[in-house]
């Protein structure tokens, strides 16, 4: 397929507003591509070329590709940069430059060019290291866009930038695949549960195309690729817990901490994120732990790494905790500021996937791969039908200043990639009125007024993930718990993400000043949910929806979290009506 006319389609998602037209064109895409394109395709929607979790970024800023823009349509890069400060989107200052040349000053080769080779080209521009970077990226780039129509000129600028602005989630590919391969798009859950062993859409993608439905049924667990994680739903007490799993429970304490997955074959470790990042050269310690510590040939462990103070024997908040996420001076904070690794389950071991062995199964394996040590702690937990004792070891977690604990049905399988009741959070706050946080997802901001209209946000919009529906709804406006400092950045830290209107896989009644690609995750700390008619979380028809109280910022999550898993509407539901229970 031309890259011309993949550019096409992308400029048909960008411009939808629809989430089932997105499914619509996607699969229309999809059908037309070949076996041999189909990963490829699936990258470049994503602004990738390698899923997320391997460590290969194309690696340009903004001030790159505006010199690359600049010395493709022979203008200066000022120029570029100035009109950029005016339109906030490269892509479309690149569209613009490039309407300007006249057929002449276009190479022939733009006829030509494809998916294979312009996805060559950013591959090698990703790869290229060493003396003369700069400069051989910028000759490559610049010669792709030499080569680019106006619409793929937009499109291609976005990809080393990673702001596709097309809108789409992980599922709404998987959508596209069923409605394209499947011929329905309700088949979508026949794609997930490979998905989320194997974090690869593009992986799924090629045996889709290759070996049909028995193909993708057959991909499972392996080293070096990320099984997506299990979450944890939430409940108010000890006996409703226990009621819930039918008398007994595993309990293991809850650290607030870097969740990381843990991959090891041989002398060879990767470490994971719970966004698929990869994070192995941040964290050396553990990768010294997990050599000396762990029993294994092959390995893939889950675990919450979290900072600790050796002079006081104490855990760290969170705070503290991200300050190890840098890609410099990493020798100097691992001494200064070093994690322990709790490892809380396996789903690996030896050649042989554990994911479908029950948690008590899977302890059992725990206890005996990992020696005890400094840096890496097993934690198996304790199994117990007693009230008394979970009340006794949430007591106990609180006292050492964590978080609460995590309470699993004994005989439950790992579900990747699934929020559901087999794992719940009870936390110090879990009970009573809401004084548990929320993580919910920038959608948009209001220009504010009087001294906020100096900051150029004065309120955000914000919303939760409804996973049965695939989009973000709104949940509040909040205009508390930011400094003024901070109202400064919301508009620098959602430029990138920046939108000219609603994006598809958002439902809202309130219209923002600005709206923002659905990509930022923060922490909301709200007196109660209420009933709200203006609010869509949760809302049915002419019901109201579901709304914050009273709402106020916490902290931003980083990186650490996609947008996918904020806080869902089961949760907020689940939450409202516990609230008031004591």
């Amino acid at each position: 397929m031309k890259f011309s006319k993949l550019t096409e389609y992308f400029e048909k998602l960008e411009q939808t507003s629809s989430r089932l037209s997105l499914i619509d064109i996607l699969a229309e895409l999809f059908s037309k591509v070949k076996p041999a394109e189909i990963a490829k395709v699936v990258y470049l929607i994503q602004g990738r070329v390698a899923p997320f979790y391997e460590p290969i970024e194309i690696g340009m800023s903004e001030k790159l590709v505006a010199q690359s823009i600049a010395r493709a349509y022979g203008v200066e890069r000022e120029e570029v940069l100035r009109e950029y400060g005016q339109v906030g989107d490269l892509g479309v200052v690149a569209q613009r430059h490039s309407g300007k040349q006249s057929a002449s000053r276009i190479d022939s080769g733009q006829a030509r060019m494809t998916i294979t080779d312009v996805f060559k080209t950013l591959t090698e521009i990703a790869g290229t290291a060493g003396k003369g970077t700069v400069e051989k990226k910028l000759e490559l780039l610049s010669g792709l866009l030499k080569q680019m129509d106006p619409v793929s000129a937009k499109h291609l600028v976005r990809i080393p930038l990673g702001v596709s602005r097309l809108g789409i989630g992980d599922p709404t590919v998987l959508d596209g695949f069923a409605l394209a391969k499947l011929g329905d798009r309700k088949r979508r859950k026949e794609l997930e549960e490979a998905y989320n062993k194997t974090s690869d859409l593009g992986v799924i993608a090629e045996t889709l195309w290759s070996q049909g439905i028995q193909g993708v049924r057959s991909l499972d667990v392996t080293v070096g690729r990320p099984i997506r994680s299990q979450l944890a739903e939430r409940l108010p007490d000890a006996n409703t817990i226990l009621e819930k799993f039918g008398g007994e429970a595993h309990v293991q304490y809850k650290y607030d901490g870097f969740r990381i997955e843990i991959h090891k074959q041989g002398q060879k470790v990767r470490l994971f994120s719970r966004n698929l990042e990869e994070t192995t050269p941040m964290f050396p310690e553990i990768i010294q732990g997990i050599l000396k510590q762990v029993k294994a040939d092959s390995i893939i462990l889950d675990s919450e790494a979290v900072a600790f103070n050796p002079e006081s024997e104490e855990f760290l908040p969170f705070q503290e905790t991200t300050k190890r996420r840098r890609k410099y001076n990493i020798e100097e904070m691992a001494k200064s500021l070093p994690l322990k690794a709790f490892v809380f389950d396996i789903m690996y071991l030896n050649g042989k996937s554990l994911i479908d062995l029950s948690l008590r199964a899977r302890m059992e394996k725990l206890k005996k791969v990992i020696t005890p040590d400094t840096v890496l702690l097993a934690q198996p937990g304790e199994f117990t039908k007693s009230v008394k004792r979970i009340i006794e070891l949430f007591d106990d977690a609180i006292t050492k200043g964590l978080e609460g604990l995590v309470c699993k049905r004994p005989d439950s399988k790992y579900e990747a990639g699934a929020r559901n009741f087999n794992w719940v959070k009870l936390k110090r706050h879990s009970a009573g009125e809401l004084k548990d946080t929320i993580d919910c997802v920038i959608l948009g901001y209001i220009f504010g007024r009087g001294k906020r209209a100096g900051f150029g946000a004065g309120s955000l919009l914000v919303g939760v993930y409804d996973k049965g529906k695939d989009e973000f709804v709104t949940v509040s406006k909040i205009g508390t718990g930011l400094t003024d400092e901070e109202w400064r950045e919301i508009k620098v830290k959602s430029a990138k993400f920046k939108v000219q209107s609603k994006p598809a896989r958002v439902s809202s009644l309130i219209t923002p000043s600005v709206w923002v690609e659905p990509k930022i995750v923060i922490e909301v700390l709200a007196d109660e949910i209420t009933r709200s008619p203006v609010h869509t979380a949760g809302k049915k028809g002419s019901e109201p929806g579901y709304a914050l109280r009273f709402p106020r910022l916490v902290k931003f999550r980083g990186s650490d979290k996609h947008a996918e898993d904020a806080t869902t509407v089961k949760e907020l539901v689940e939450m409202y009506k516990l609230q008031f229970k004591k």
